[in-house]
């Protein structure tokens, strides 16, 4: 399954995020929006939104760290 992680150095949820699919044992693209314009601009074509994390998992746009719809869309 392709997953990535749109994200920024400083923001808490990100990282709650990426923990939280480590824990899960789920590999993942970090693609950092504040240094990569161009997947700045992937994120906010994919998903509409400025704001991280932004995650694509095997296509499904999840915005925010919600845990329920990561679970569902790993097969947790």
């Amino acid at each position: 399954m392709d997953v990535k992680v749109y994200s920024t150095p400083t923001c808490p949820w990100c990282t709650m995020a990426k923990q939280y699919l480590k824990s899960k044992n789920v590999n993942f693209d970090d693609l950092d929006v504040s240094k990569d314009r161009n997947a700045a601009a992937e994120m906010i074509q994919k998903s509409g939104q400025r704001g991280v994390p932004v995650l694509d998992i095997g296509g499904e746009i999840i915005v925010g760290f919600d845990q329920k719809t990561i679970d569902k869309l790993i097969n947790v």
